[in-house]
């Protein structure tokens, strides 16, 4: 029998931007962190084992917080950590570097927790939004090829801030509604006309509001996790000579290479759900209000754990 799908939450980053460790922030009214109401979420979806992906030097801060409180949640939670010296043989941390070494290498560091099951993978500080869980839940329980990936798209208009850019995947699907490309876009902005990217600081180019945008709401069959793996030593080559103190591993790589060399597809999940995230700390107060609002119409529960 297959295994049942299992959520994997990204919190081993620090939030350079945010200032401060923004996975264990508060924003509910019981002190909940956003990741609360996304195992809230994924757990009403039909998940039941959350594998969390931390930084050992977080790790006692995360469980006296967050890890606490999800003792009361009716789920399995694992821990898996993400260090820098995880690395193939041979291969050592290069002198100053302290950044990890991505989305990626994140989610290799949690393979021994997944246990060979189909897995959705998430950002801690991200809401996604309930419609979104339940698509990838259902997706990856209902899907017996081992090739065939998936994750949950939003129209870019909901997913950016006043408070300054934003990095999103942009993606572009074939006529089957598979992911055909990504493109990593460090720096989006809206404007008073619209939604813009520059790749120089001085050259804008506009986007469309409806453009479909990847939040890293992601859902793998067990066989990405070799897909990953095979490809991290050529990563680790060319990163090492190039940028050795920043390049990082993002997920978008190993999927968009898959996909080039015709070795698993990814089929576009769309949600009308709004994001929510704290990438400045001026959008904290915009997520409080929203999950208030959201609490006051009955969809969550006043304090998520009873």
């Amino acid at each position: 029998m297959a295994k049942k799908p299992v959520l994997v939450v990204m919190a081993a980053g620090m939030g350079s931007r945010y200032g401060g460790l923004k996975q264990i922030d508060p924003v509910g009214s019981q002190g909940e962190a956003i990741l609360d109401y996304s195992i809230y979420d994924a757990h009403q979806a039909g998940f039941d084992t959350v594998v969390i992906i931390i930084k050992e030097a977080i790790k006692n801060d995360f469980l006296s917080t967050v890890g606490k409180r999800l003792e009361k949640a009716p789920v399995e939670v694992r821990y898996a950590y993400q260090e820098l010296s995880k690395l193939p043989a041979g291969y050592t941390v290069p002198e100053g570097r302290t950044k990890p070494w991505g989305t990626s290498h994140a989610v290799m560091c949690a393979r021994e927790a997944i246990d060979g099951a189909p897995f959705a993978v998430i950002n801690a500080d991200d809401y996604y939004g309930k419609t979104a869980f339940r698509k990838i839940y259902n997706q990856l329980a209902a899907t017996t090829d081992p090739t065939a990936h998936c994750m949950v798209g939003y129209e870019l208009s909901k997913t950016v801030t006043e408070n300054g850019s934003v990095a999103r995947g942009v993606c572009v699907t074939d006529e089957h509604n598979h992911l055909a490309d990504i493109t990593e876009r460090t720096r989006i902005e809206q404007y008073e006309g619209g939604i813009h990217f520059t790749e120089d600081g001085e050259n804008w180019v506009d986007v469309a509001p409806e453009t479909t945008v990847s939040m890293n709401m992601w859902g793998f069959m067990p066989s990405f996790q070799a897909e990953m793996a095979n490809r991290f030593a050529a990563f680790l080559d060319k990163t090492l000579a190039s940028n050795p103190v920043k390049g990082e591993y993002f997920l978008a790589l190993p999927i968009a290479e898959m996909i080039a060399e015709g070795k698993g597809t990814v089929e576009v999940l769309t949600t009308p759900d709004r994001w929510y995230g704290v990438t400045y700390a001026a959008d904290k107060p915009v997520v409080v209000a929203a999950l208030r609002r959201m609490t006051d119409e009955g969809l969550y529960p006043d304090g998520l754990w009873g």
